[in-house]
């Protein structure tokens, strides 16, 4: 089963692909949102559509304390509307840390620090971060 992690956020939206056998999480891109237009539900749905994405997996930006602030009602309604429109079913996941985790991780590969600095590459491997714990935890539970 192939799945879409979103890392939704206020300026981008960070992406990532499973492999078919629904194992392994991939970088995909990030889409750049522009203040004050509506989410970018379509382009999204696009996207899910040309990679037949079976479900969705949405980061949710729970405070420190475990807590959902007011941005989490956003992400839990543009990934419910993504998955109706889509007719498959929508995960959500714990994302705190995930940028940190994400920023590191390009760090440690070497990249040189103007491709390290790239807002959407954090994005896209923030939304990679997100998919791969969603799909360890379901590997765990089978």
């Amino acid at each position: 089963m192939r799945a879409l992690g979103v890392d939704y956020g206020s300026k981008r939206v960070g992406l990532a692909l499973s492999d078919p056998t629904g194992t392994i999480a991939s970088p995909l891109e990030s889409l750049v949102r522009r203040a004050g237009k509506r989410a970018p539900i379509a382009k999204l749905e696009r996207i899910a559509r040309e990679r037949d994405v079976e479900h969705l997996v949405f980061g949710l930006p729970l405070d420190l304390a475990g807590n959902e602030p007011e941005w989490c009602g956003e992400v839990r309604s543009v990934g419910e509307r993504l998955a109706e429109r889509l007719s498959v079913e929508v995960s959500f996941v714990d994302e705190r840390m995930t940028s940190v985790r994400a920023e590191r991780a390009i760090r440690a590969i070497g990249l040189p620090k103007h491709k390290r600095e790239e807002k959407g590459r954090v994005d896209a491997a923030a939304a990679q971060l997100i998919l791969q714990a969603w799909l360890d935890q379901r590997a765990a539970s089978t």
